[in-house]
This record gives structure tokens, C-alpha cells and sequence, in this order.
């Protein structure tokens, strides 16, 4: 999930910045700046390594349930709201404003008016948590505002977007987040801190729930091809990239439907792990068949790094291969 909303913002952004014309650097950059923001509302599950005891997740063994249990007593609360995220996005670009101009001391002056300005903003978020969250605001929305000022320097000191392109992928982030958590547990609280429910309960996709974890999973990987199929269209590369014969392996891993407990959203780890393993598996074994010994003990060059998508791309599709595959025969099996 984490994964899927940063790419989906990127791909959102990387599409838009090649369809106004930008060069593929700018428009790779301004899709990195978008995908980092728009992880950035689940930095709310700070909360729980506040509230959790420590026995409860490693006793006499490691149980993540525990951490989860006291994650979603925010999760998808203050830092999910679309006004929260029309605030703190423009604050986030006026924070990247910067001096570099001829006259330094009116520029001087500008930029550290915007970011005053920006800061103003930030702290009325983080007040206004305290006065209707209490403590709980205070830990999760300080999180949030530190998380997206960091962000924000990263990427000013990195990229030469300029602020108001930061503010565009800061708030565009922000705001893409919260609709893949529809399929996926409690409905974020689009309109925090006002107690006003939007979408009252998960979306279903299935009544079956297996088929409503598939789907979901669905949902997430196709955001992961959406990305994919942005660098290849601002790259000039050839779709044959995402074709590679060890990617049609995957398929064999329906035949864990037959042996695997029947994955839900309550207790999905076994699938999760099991079908990302085989898209490493498949992108290592691209590489394997194509890697020279000679190729590493040399320098990484650009070349390289073309290779490490296209490895990458392999992975993706033996994953997707997997799904399809593990579909099927639980269709087959079950329903």
C-alpha cells in the first residue's frame, strides 16, 4: 500500500509534466517530488511506537498485529484529510521558496517571508490537531509537518523545481493518497478535524474475501504498472521491456492456492511475502541470464542502470503472472 500510493502520484505527475512538454529529467524529478508527498500521510503511524508497549510486540514473539492494533487508532485520521492536505500543500511550496536572484537582499527578504508564511501555516495545522485530537494530534500532525518540511528541503536542495511546482506535487501528493485506502481498511476522515463522514464504510469488492484481497492487490499492482508505464513513455523505451521468459514463471505460483491458507485483509502476510518473492525471483533470474562477470567488476554506468529497469520490469510481470495464475485456480478451487 505504502508503495502503491507514492506511485501512483508519480505516475500521475510524470504524465502530466511530459504532456506540457517537459524535458524527461524535470519530469522524472517532479514525480519523485509528488510520490515522496504523497507517502508522506502515513507517517501517522508514528502513533504506535508512542502508544504501544513494547511486551505486547515482542513477547515470547514478534506479533505485528500488536503494532497494527495501536497504529489504527489514527491511522487515516488527521493526516488523510483532503483540507489538510489544500493546507499544507501550498505551505510546503512556500517553504521551498528561495533567494536567487540579483537583488539578495530583497530576495532574502521574499524567501524568508514565504517561508514564515509557510510556517504559519504548518503550526495552525498542528494547533488546530492539539485543540480536537489532544496529545494524539500533537504526536501525529508534529510527524507529519517535520516529515513534509524534510521532504521539502531534500527536494529543493536537489531539484530545481520551482516552489510553486513544489506546491503543485505537494498538494497533488497529498491529495491522491487517501482513495487507495477505500478497498483497504476504516474510510479516511477526508474532511479532519471536522467530524463529518464522507464514505462511511470499505469499499467492497467482492463479497468473498479472498477475492476482495486479490482485488485489492490488483488495484495496488496496477498503480506499480501505471509508474512503470510513465518511464517507459518519457524514456522512449520499448514496451518488449516488461517481456522477458522468466517472468512467465509466475504462473506457477497458482498452484500455491492449492496448499496456502486463504489469504484475507485480516491475515494476508503469507500471501504478500509469497507473490512479491516470486517477482524477485523472476527479476534475478533476468538478471542472472544476462550479467557477466566482467559487468561487475567495473564501474555502474547508464547502460546499467537501463538494465536494472528492465530487471525490474521482469519482476513486475512475474508478479503480475503470479496473480493471475493464483486467480484463477483459487476461482477454480473455491468459488
Amino acid at each position: 500500500m505504502f508503495v502503491g500510493h507514492a506511485l501512483l502520484a508519480f505516475a500521475l505527475a510524470v504524465l502530466f509534466a511530459e504532456w506540457r512538454g517537459w524535458s524527461t529529467r524535470q519530469a522524472l524529478l517532479l514525480g519523485a517530488t509528488a510520490g515522496a508527498f504523497a507517502a508522506l500521510p502515513d507517517v501517522d503511524v508514528v502513533y504506535a511506537v508512542v502508544a504501544l508497549d513494547g511486551g505486547q510486540l515482542f513477547g515470547s514473539s514478534v506479533n505485528p498485529t500488536a503494532f497494527w492494533d495501536a497504529a489504527n487508532s489514527v491511522h487515516r485520521s488527521m493526516t488523510h484529510s483532503v483540507l489538510v492536505a489544500l493546507v499544507a500543500g501550498p505551505a510546503f511550496g512556500l517553504w521551498a521558496v528561495r533567494a536567487r536572484t540579483a537583488d539578495g537582499a530583497t530576495s532574502r527578504r521574499r524567501a524568508w517571508g514565504a517561508r514564515i508564511a509557510g510556517a504559519v501555516l504548518l503550526v495552525a495545522l498542528v494547533t488546530i490537531s492539539v485543540s480536537v485530537s489532544g496529545a494524539l494530534g500533537a504526536v501525529v500532525m508534529g510527524a507529519f509537518v517535520v516529515a513534509g518540511v524534510a521532504i521539502t528541503a531534500l527536494s529543493r536542495r536537489e531539484t530545481d523545481l520551482s516552489p510553486r511546482m513544489h506546491g503543485f506535487a505537494a498538494t497533488a501528493g497529498l491529495l491522491t493518497h487517501p482513495w487507495g485506502d477505500l478497498v483497504t481498511g476504516q474510510p479516511p476522515q477526508f474532511l479532519y478535524p471536522f467530524e463529518v463522514g464522507v464514505i462511511e464504510s470499505r469499499v467492497v469488492l467482492h463479497p468473498d474475501p479472498t477475492m476482495h484481497l486479490l482485488g485489492a492487490f490488483a488495484i495496488e499492482l496496477a498503480a506499480v504498472w501505471l509508474a512503470a508505464l510513465a518511464i517507459v513513455r518519457v524514456t522512449d523505451r520499448s514496451l518488449g521491456t516488461f517481456y522477458d521468459r522468466s517472468a512467465v514463471l509466475g504462473a506457477g505460483y497458482g498452484a500455491l492456492a492449492l496448499v496456502l491458507a486463504p489469504p484475507t485483509l485480516a491475515v494476508s502476510y503469507h500471501f504478500v511475502f509469497s507473490i512479491l518473492a516470486v517477482g524477485v525471483v523472476c527479476s534475478g533470474l533476468s538478471w542472472y541470464r544476462s550479467t557477466t562477470v566482467a559487468s561487475l567488476r567495473r564501474r555502474p554506468t547508464a547502460g546499467d542502470v537501463r538494465a536494472g529497469f528492465a530487471f525490474g520490469a521482469t519482476g513486475l510481470s512475474g508478479t503480475t503472472m503470479a496473480l493471475i495464475g493464483y486467480v484463477v485456480v483459487y476461482v477454480s478451487l473455491w468459488l
